[in-house]
């Protein structure tokens, strides 16, 4: 069986630095020696995440449960490509997945977790989510909180809740780790995390979101 690629995603609160820390971990996994690449969800090229762009930017509204299904919709577009290049034994860096869709309808009135995470079921499952704990107020300190439709501090407490929920679930592997350390020190323990996770699942079968 030749050795397959990870699946490695980066969750957390707008601002804890997982698009830095995505960048980071492709350049240090290609300079290892490993095949890595990144993606980024929602994934803006395609006319689906066009439309994602413009909700997100405030430019434009779409209903609440539509929106969810066309966020789903976008990561289901790209599932054909993942799993290819993850069988070709690249591994595939992921900033934000099913969790940031599920934490942030579910952070929204009138939305239950196991409605949201419905769309989502059969995706190919993470080998690892790394989520970024920052204290609220240290992100919202950050450049440019505040630009994009849910960077405000009552709605991320309340995704931060559904993070949380998300994170009981014995059937992932997930990671805590501490983003209010400097950039170096957080990208030096998903680096560890990483290595280890793509040697632990090369043999593996990729597995399927919430079967």
């Amino acid at each position: 069986m030749a050795a397959r690629g990870a699946l490695i995603v980066l969750e957390g609160v707008d601002r804890a630095g997982k698009t830095t820390q995505s960048r980071r971990l492709v350049s240090a996994l290609c300079s290892a020696g490993h095949r890595a690449e990144l993606l980024r969800f929602p994934e803006r090229s395609t006319e689906i995440g066009k439309l994602l762009g413009s909700y997100l930017e405030k430019k434009k509204e779409v209903e609440d449960h539509s929106v969810h299904l066309l966020f789903s919709a976008n990561r289901w577009e790209h599932v054909p490509l993942m799993k290819e290049k993850l069988q070709q034994g690249i591994t595939l860096v992921v900033d934000r997945y099913a969790f940031s869709g599920v934490a942030f309808t579910s952070a929204k009135e009138n939305f239950s977790l196991d409605w949201c995470k419905q769309p989502d079921v059969g995706l190919p499952k993470p080998d690892l989510v790394v989520f970024l704990h920052l204290h609220l107020a240290e992100a919202a300190a950050r450049g440019e909180f505040g630009h994009e439709r849910y960077e405000n501090r009552p709605f991320q407490e309340r995704a931060l809740q559904r993070f949380q929920q998300l994170m009981g679930d014995p059937s992932l592997n997930w990671q805590m780790v501490d983003a209010s350390r400097s950039i170096e020190d957080v990208h030096k323990e998903i680096c560890k995390l990483s290595e280890e996770t793509i040697r632990a699942t090369a043999q593996t079968p990729l597995g399927t979101l919430w079967q």
